[in-house]
């Protein structure tokens, strides 16, 4: 259903140094860039799934209220690695890596550093 999706960023060499980091527990990584945004897919993809970007209206870049994106991680490992590399490179937590609303929904929640709120989910069983 979903093409790509877009985060604004106000310090792009920030953006740039977290979400590096904290994606690549997930197996994601900069498969494109230019001086205004990056590009995170897997490796090998054609193209990204994930943009980092300054805004194209050269507004300040805002978090939504309600807005957050979920990516899936493969391991309840990943999700716990994804959370410590967030943390360690500027985000936030939101909620540590723990299971919620079912048996398998194994989850973390967090804040990159220009507030975007972002989850890694396993739904595998342990």
């Amino acid at each position: 259903m979903l093409y790509y999706v877009t985060l604004g960023t106000n310090d792009l060499a920030k953006a740039r140094t977290f979400y590096g980091a904290t994606l690549a527990p997930l197996g994601l990584a900069a498969i494109q860039d230019s001086k205004s945004e990056t590009g995170y897919g897997r490796s090998g993809d054609a193209d990204p799934t994930l943009y980092i970007t300054i805004p194209y209206d050269n507004q300040p870049a805002t978090q939504g209220n309600g807005t957050m994106l979920a990516l899936t991680a493969q391991t309840r490992a990943e999700v716990q690695a994804f959370h410590a590399a967030a943390l360690a490179n500027g985000g936030t937590d939101e909620g540590a890596p723990g299971l919620r609303y079912s048996a398998n929904f194994y989850s973390c929640y967090v804040r990159d550093p220009d507030g975007n709120k972002l989850s890694a989910v396993c739904t595998q069983p342990e």
